[in-house]
């Protein structure tokens, strides 16, 4: 039969038939490529990986979270991957607690919110929150109760301070300053939400919150003050006592020496009167320059010039003195010199008379 069927066929006929199988075998030999989602769905050992919950479907990707599904906002239906996408596209906000329903971004299908997808068992977070409908990759984070929102952790480090109503430090735990509902309040350097911001926030001295990138903006700036109770932002140590140099070699005018103000120290609460100075007024109470002058100048009698400046008075006194008996003296010698020369002048003078008149005079006869 084979060689009849051979023999039946023309030889470019054959040759195709030659040509197909080779094509046929080397297709069997090819590592298997998957076919296209739309067509064929996943592969069996893909299949196998989800139901087991071994891998995470294709992310639907956020700048935001790292997740597998979208959201569907109960304010308008429509499908974003996080609130903050939402947000940021729309004129309203959306309520992440309100969310029931969400889609799979491997298989498309819109299910109840839930960490696996129930038609491909796709994972949509290593992490989910059931009461924030929060889904992202494993940041140890915990869901706190008092707080209502979830934190990023671990748990075991962080204490719920119930005065403050917020998630701090373990660190903190008895050595912060206890302020009512401190995160309730909207960050004071860029007026934004504190309580549900995913950017960390930082705790101040006076127990004021800041976003930790507002912090450093405002300290690279050079403001060291809190922006709503003035306190000292940092250690200020090291500051103030450079300023006590600057001050110890900076003496202000001789009529500003007695003049002192009243201020106020934005640190420790304290009224004082202290001297003036251009570069600060330091507080007598805890030597802080974070202070603030109350009132105007105090003017006083200006002490006595200091005696270096009598000293230096005195020898200018006696170098006068000596300057004019130098005058004195070679005055004195000039007239010497000017009475000498007229004296021997007139010496001359009489001489020469003398002499005349002894020429004038008879001679006596000579004896022969």
């Amino acid at each position: 039969m084979l060689r009849l069927w051979f023999q039946g066929r023309t030889t470019e006929q054959l040759c195709l038939v030659r040509r197909k199988g080779n094509e046929e075998e080397k297709e069997e030999s090819a590592p298997v490529s998957p076919m296209p989602r739309c067509c064929t769905g996943f592969d069996t050992r893909r299949r196998e990986a989800l139901s087991h919950g071994r891998i995470m479907a294709s992310p639907a990707g956020c700048e935001h979270y790292e997740r597998s599904c979208l959201l569907k906002a109960p304010c308008c239906g429509k499908l974003y991957v996080c609130r903050l996408c939402h947000d940021a596209k729309e004129n309203h906000e959306m309520d992440r607690f309100k969310v029931t329903e969400v889609q799979c971004s491997e298989c498309q299908t819109v299910q109840q919110a839930q960490q696996t997808c129930q038609q491909c068992h796709a994972q949509f977070g290593e992490y989910y929150c059931d009461i924030c409908h929060l889904f992202d990759k494993d940041k140890k984070q915990y869901h706190c109760q008092p707080c209502g929102i979830c934190r990023i952790g671990p748990r075991e480090e962080y204490f719920h301070c119930v005065k403050c109503n917020l998630c701090l430090t373990e660190a903190l735990r008895g050595n912060h300053k206890c302020v009512e509902n401190v995160s309730r309040q909207n960050c004071p350097v860029c007026m934004e939400d504190i309580h549900t911001s995913r950017i960390g926030a930082h705790v101040l001295p006076c127990g004021h919150l800041l976003h930790k990138t507002c912090f450093r903006d405002m300290i690279k700036m050079g403001a060291y003050r809190c922006p709503l109770c003035m306190h000292s932002a940092c250690e200020m140590e090291e500051y103030w006592d450079q300023i006590d140099i600057e001050i110890s070699m900076s003496p202000m005018p001789h009529e500003y020496l007695g003049a002192t103000v009243k201020i106020i120290c934005n640190d420790c609460q304290t009224h004082c009167t202290v001297p003036f100075h251009v570069l600060g007024m330091k507080c007598s109470g805890c030597g802080s320059y974070n202070t603030a002058q109350d009132g105007g100048l105090i003017q006083q009698q200006p002490p006595p010039p200091p005696p270096q400046q009598d000293a230096e008075n005195e020898t200018e006194a006696e170098q006068q003195d000596a300057e004019n008996e130098a005058e004195t003296e070679a005055e004195q010698q000039h007239a010497e010199n000017e009475a000498e020369t007229e004296s021997e002048q007139q010496h001359a003078e009489n001489e020469a008379e003398t002499e005349s008149e002894r020429t004038d005079q008879p001679r006596s006869p000579a004896a022969d």
